[in-house]
């Protein structure tokens, strides 16, 4: 059986780029997937692999298999492939959008490139219907702290969003759509749910890049609130944050107050995974990071 796999394997062998595959030959080449030898099996994914998106396109009719063991390996490599045509599109996200990019679509691209399944439009309808339903709550009138206070309750008493625990060396935290589906994530990471919110409510709120945390800010020409996500919701004044500066060893420089971009946010994500991946010694993940880091610093 490895000869018929290593002879369908000669033309990646011999050439840079592999041969055409006629329709038998693919045939046959995707049907050892399911083989039980550990050896014929990384033949055949290696020299599917080599393929690329062409393989794809030969491997998803069988991903309805009644085989489960060539279901699960098909779809495996499905998802490979579907991330990494992810990865060249938030890559090329990353190096074409300016300041202003759409933070909603930059959370959703970087999102697949860890779950290429993740529908960006269905979180988008979730972040309508949570604003529309705050919209029946609150009163516009009504002074900030107490608008501020509704949100605080349905997103983090009633939805029950909450600071992830391990979320300094665990992914998940940092992913939108796991943030969303578990109810817990990382500083910068519920700060952006709180400015999807807001940004839909129409309401004066910044994001907030303070070093080893993020907030965000309420700031009218009266009012200046700042708010902890990761904390419910908390409110801090401005001499809090600066305290906070000062407990870490931080200078009180003015920047660290200074709303930041939205590509500023986005670039702080990817560093943040970076660093994680880097600390899971993950490093084909964490040099995937490093490129986003490249292109937004740019």
């Amino acid at each position: 059986m490895l000869d018929a796999v290593q002879s369908l394997m000669q033309p990646l062998a011999a050439m840079p780029a592999p041969g055409p595959l006629a329709e038998r030959q693919r045939q046959a080449l995707i049907s050892l997937l399911a083989d039980e030898d550990p050896a014929v099996y990384q033949a055949v994914r290696q020299t599917l692999l080599s393929y690329g998106q062409l393989a794809a396109q030969w491997l998803r009719p069988y991903a309805l298999s009644d085989d489960p063991v060539l279901r699960r390996r098909v779809q495996a490599l499905l998802d490979y492939f579907d991330r990494q045509t992810a990865d060249q599109r938030f890559l090329a996200f990353c190096q074409r959008t300016g300041e202003d990019l759409d933070l909603e679509e930059a959370t959703g691209l970087l999102a697949r490139t860890r779950y290429p399944s993740v529908n960006i439009e269905a979180y988008q309808a979730l972040y309508e219907a949570w604003a529309a339903e705050l919209r029946q709550r609150i009163n516009p009138s009504a002074e900030p702290e107490v608008i501020l206070g509704t949100i605080n309750r349905y997103l983090f008493g009633e939805l029950g969003f909450r600071g992830h625990p391990e979320h300094a060396w665990n992914p998940d935290a940092a992913y939108l759509n796991r943030v969303v589906d578990s109810r817990a994530g990382s500083p910068v990471s519920l700060s952006a749910i709180y400015l999807f919110l807001t940004r839909r409510l129409r309401l004066p709120v910044v994001g907030i890049g303070l070093p080893g945390h993020f907030v965000c800010r309420y700031q009218s020409p009266t009012k200046e609130i700042y708010i902890d996500p990761f904390q419910h919701g908390r409110f801090l004044t401005k001499q809090d944050c600066i305290r906070y500066l000062a407990q870490h060893y931080h200078g009180v420089y003015e920047g660290y107050l200074t709303a930041v971009s939205r590509r500023r946010i986005l670039l702080r994500m990817c560093a943040n995974l970076h660093q994680i991946y880097t600390h899971l010694e993950q490093a084909d993940q964490a040099a995937q990071m490093h490129r986003y880091v490249l292109a937004l610093t740019r």
